[in-house]
Order: C-alpha cells, then structure tokens, then sequence
C-alpha cells in the first residue's frame, strides 16, 4: 500500500516486552502444564514406582551376597530380582508412554491457542513483525515446551524423590561412604550450575535465528518470481545461510554448554565411584564395614547416575524451555481484535442490522492519523460524508492517503484525532464483527490464498449457494475462465494465486467481495490490471451496485471514476475538493492536471 510505513528492522518481537523473571517462567509452564496434571501425575507414579524396583535391587543384591558367603540357596532371590527387572522395565515403559503422549497434547494445545491468537493480531502489530519470525515460534519454539512442561517436571520431581530415597539408604549403610559421596558430587555441581545460565542464552540465541531463517525464506518465496527475475538466487541463498549459521553457531554453542553440565556430572559419579570403592575398602579391610554392604553401597551408587541424570536434564530442559517460553510469551503479549459480536456495546435503537441491504454511510469528521507517534501524520483533518447508496471516488497523488482511508473505515488503524463514522456512529464503538460483516473491501494488491477457486470465492461469505457464485462468476467475468480451468471451480490456483494472472486475480478478488454482499464495498485500485474491455465491463458492474451499495473507489486511472457520484480529491492528507468530475475538472487545479495527463479534461 502507498500509504503504509516502512518496517523498522529494529524493531521486533523483543520490544514487547522485558526478559521472563523465574518466576514469571514457572508460572507460564504451569499454565501449559495445569490441563494435563493428572495424566502427569499418572506417569509421574508410574516412574516412580519402577525408581522403587530400581532401588530394591541392591537390598536383595546385599542378601544375595550374604547368601553366598554363607552357602545358603540364592534361587528365591534370583527369582526376585528378575521380577523387579521385569516389572520396573515394564512400569517405566507406560510412564514413559504416558508422559510422551501428554507432551504431544501440551504441544497442540500451545499451538492451538497461538495460532487462535496470531490470526486475531490488529494490522498494526503484523505490520511491525516479520511473518517468518512469527511462524517459527509456532513451529519451533511451541515443540520446546514438549519436555520440560512434562518430561522436565516429572524428571524434578521423580529423581528427587529417588535421589533422597536413595541417600537415606545409603546413610542407614553407611554414613562415613555416603560423606564422601555427597562431598563429590556437591563440589561438581556447583561447577555445573554455573553453565546453567549459559545454556539458556545460547538456546534463545538458536530460537531467534531459527526465526531469521523462517523469515528469509518466507521473503525469497513471497516474491519468487522477481526473485527468479532478478538473477537474486544466490544472493538470497547467501542470506538464507548466513541465518542458518548463526543458528548452527549457537546451537554448538547450547551443546557444548550442554555437554559440560552433562559430563560434569558423569564425571562426580565415576570420582565418587573410586573415592567410595577406597574408602570403602579401606573400612572392609578394618571389618566396620561387610564386602556385601560395600558392593550394596556401590550398587547404590551406580542407580544414583539415573536420578542424577534426570535431575540434570530437568534443569538443562528447563533453561533450554524457558528460551522458547520467553519468545512465546512475548508473541502472546501483542496486542489483538476482539472480533466475537459485542451486542451491548451499541444501542440497539442506533444499531443496523448485520447483513441488512440498506446502504451504509460514511463520515469523516477532522480525522488526523499516523502510523506510529515516531511517523509523521497521514491525515490532517480529513473531513467528508458519502450518504449512500452510489459510487465515491478518491483520488489524488501517491501518499494523499487515500488508501488510509478504507483502514481506518474496517477499522485496521485507529484515528489518532477526531471520528471515523458508519452509519451515524463511531466506528470505534461498534462491534467489530458487525462492522466488518457489512463491508465488502478488495485490497490494492487483489491476493488470492493457496488452495482452489472455489475455496477462494468462499473465503468471505462461506455460506454462498451455487446459484450466488454462478451470478458473482459472470458479474465479475470469471465465467468463461472457469469454463477453461481443468477442475472448474475446484482448480487449484497456486502459491498466491500464482496460477492467474494479475487480472484474474483483481476479479477473482472483486468476486469474493461481491459474494459477501455488503452494505459498503471498498475497492481499491480494483481494476488496475485489468484490459480495457474487462475494465468497461466491471466499471457498469459497480455502477450497477453502486445503485443499492455504498461504494468507495480508490484509483489511480480516472477512466474508472467519471462516471462517480462524487469525487473526494485528497493531497498531503487533505482534502481539497469534492465534486463530480465535470465539476472538478473546472474548480481543482489538481484534478484538472490529473485529468489532463489521462486525456480526460474534456470528456
């Protein structure tokens, strides 16, 4: 659009807010985590009971060994064990299970609940964001979430437990070995929490540029022609991959803090290992301890290495999730529309009929507007009414801001000074759902969504019988294209309507507005790409609907609006002439040379 303001690159999804407090972090997991906590705690049980097979076995290993020493039968144990095997394998596997299927579950509901968000943006936060960075963080940053709001949680919790359960055992075997045990492991891990932080930053830091890479791409595809054009391959592919190596960069660099923590830990339990089996043969040889309590105590200390893992991959988890809560939050914190019908936001004495037939009117009273406080204003003081029905034309140079005009109608931007009116009453105070069911609005670049021509037409007004699209197909001249298309209305039309051509698709967009019927049609530069014989044919169907509907046109070719009830001439963000095109021809300078330079001051 002529009038929209350029994308600051500085600004991004990071202005919406300050980084997530720990606190705050916990608060949006258990916010994903609340809905699903019993299935949760299902599997939290079922870890936990196969952790409590786990730790038996060492206690029947240590019997095992009495046994031995003293000759007796060892077959019951033998019996014993193989069940705590089996059972503890087959526990944990449904745990495993369970906890899996509800990180799945985390996951939709995440996306489902972004996605519902996303598509309810106002025009003013899409038009400060790039689109790819937004799709990554319902693609990639939502499948974080899958392990530390289950996995992540249920590993904290069960090898805690495991990891004070089995400390008790070991103190009750014996305290001097467990001494030197925690001594070990407490040294190196504090060494490891101090790497905790920068795993965190560097998994954000990968976030962001999974985002850069969905953005450079979604750029490259959205203009894959000109691209293709321009000779821009490689140029392009260079971007693309300038994007993936930082991703790849920081993504090395998440591991390789990821790696530290882990082996870190490994490493506590192999010293602490050697320290134990020293000590602990040490304490054999002077008889205070038995050679079955120092091989039970090992054994304890080798199922340590799991509950220990699991602690360490909770936190690692959770500094890897809480990146990708952050990214997702700051996404939720944008500001929406509320589009669901607010019945008692307007008098019902004042308040048209949604679907209704009778034409809508429009006023402008000293509406001034700008983008953002740091833009200069658009508008200053635009001022006009168009009663309806009938066709109202705006025109004048690029940036008079004409096309401003339409956004603030569908209420897209919100005046920043005086009323932007439909039928008598504030735009502002009607229900946004109304508003915009009684507006039929075809943008300045006509686009056309990926799928079929039928699914197209639909798109507005999904309830259209057969005999409503046959009538809008030959309205706006689609008839004998469909009659050509291989699947008819069930043709698929492409990437962006990529399939038609610029003037295929203005009419398939025009048809689609048609087919909703409105009480105000909004046309801007509607007919731009059209040949002369299909802009003569769909300028008397707007004549002809503009008997019973508002119409407002923007154009540039004045050939399409001679014929207007009224002609708004706008320049600067003014506006500086009302009149038909006789009359503006004679009292405007301006339109005067417009109409000149079209050949059209004596028509």
């Amino acid at each position: 659009m002529e009038e929209d303001p350029e994308r600051d690159p500085e600004k991004d999804l990071a202005a919406a807010g300050p980084p997530l407090s720990a606190r705050e972090t916990w608060a949006v997991l258990y916010r994903h985590f609340r809905p699903h906590r019993g299935v949760v705690a299902l599997g939290a049980l079922f870890t936990l009971i196969g952790a409590a097979t786990g730790l038996a076995q060492p206690v029947a290993v240590e019997a095992l060994v009495n046994r031995l020493s003293d000759d007796e039968s060892v077959t019951s144990i033998l019996v014993f064990l193989t069940c705590l095997l089996v059972i503890g394998t087959a526990v944990e596997s449904v745990g495993s299970y369970i906890l899996e299927r509800t990180a799945q579950s985390v996951v939709l509901d995440s996306r489902r609940s972004l996605i519902g968000r996303l598509l309810r943006l106002k025009v003013t936060e899409i038009e400060r964001v790039q689109p790819g960075d937004l799709m990554s963080r319902v693609t990639s940053d939502t499948t974080l979430l899958q392990a530390v709001t289950t996995q992540a949680v249920v590993s904290a919790f069960s090898g805690g437990l495991t990891v004070v359960a089995t400390i008790v055992m070991m103190a009750f075997m014996d305290p001097v070995l467990l001494g030197v045990t925690l001594g070990v492991i407490v040294l190196i891990g504090a060494a490891t929490a101090l790497v905790m932080p920068k795993i965190s930053k560097a998994t954000r830091q990968a976030q962001e540029a999974v985002g850069s890479i969905s953005t450079a791409l979604e750029r490259a595809f959205g203009a894959f022609r000109t691209l293709k054009a321009s000779g821009a391959e490689e140029r392009e592919v260079v971007k693309v991959e300038e994007a993936a190596r930082e991703a790849w960069r920081h993504g090395v660099r998440s591991a390789k803090w990821q790696a530290v923590a882990w082996s870190s830990m490994g490493f506590a339990i192999q010293v602490s290992f050697l320290a134990v089996l020293g000590v602990g043969g040490a304490r054999v040889a002077s008889e205070a301890i038995s050679v079955a309590t120092l091989v039970a105590f090992l054994m304890l200390l080798f199922y340590l290495i799991d509950p220990v893992t699991r602690l360490v991959d909770a936190v690692t988890q959770y500094q890897v999730g809480s990146a990708a809560v952050a990214r997702i939050v700051q996404a939720e914190r944008m500001e929406t529309e509320e589009l669901a019908p607010s019945a008692e936001r307007v008098p019902s004495s004042r308040r048209p009929a949604p679907g209704g037939t009778r034409p809508a009117s429009v006023t402008f009273e000293d509406v001034t507007f700008r983008y953002r406080a740091d833009l200069p204003y658009v508008h200053h003081g635009v001022s006009f009414t168009v009663p309806g029905p009938g066709m109202t034309a705006f025109v004048g140079p690029s940036g008079a801001g004409k096309t401003t005009v339409f956004g603030l109608v569908e209420r897209f931007y919100e005046a920043t000074g005086g009323r932007v009116l439909v039928d008598g009453e504030d735009v502002l105070a009607w229900p946004l759902a109304d508003l915009r069911a009684a507006i039929g609005y075809v943008e300045q670049d006509a686009p056309v969504l990926a799928g079929t021509l039928r699914e197209n037409l639909l798109f507005a007004a999904p309830d259209a019988t057969g005999a409503d699209i046959r009538d809008v197909l030959a309205r706006a001249r689609l008839d004998t294209l469909v009659d050509k298309l291989p699947d008819g209305l069930d043709t698929v039309v492409g990437h962006r309507g990529s399939k038609l051509s610029g003037g295929e698709r203005q009419r398939v967009a025009i048809a689609r507005a048609l087919l909703r019927r409105p009480r105000l049609l909004l046309l801007d530069e509607a007919t731009s790409q059209l040949d002369a014989v299909n802009e003569l044919a769909l300028r008397d169907v707007v004549a002809e609907v503009a008997q019973q509907v508002t119409v407002l046109v923007v154009a540039h070719r004045l050939s399409t609006v001679t014929l207007a009830d009224r002609i708004v001439v706008m320049d600067a963000g003014r506006v500086r002439a009302v009149g038909t095109h006789d009359e503006l021809v004679v009292a405007d300078p301006l339109y005067g040379e417009l109409a000149a330079t079209q050949f059209l001051a004596s028509s």
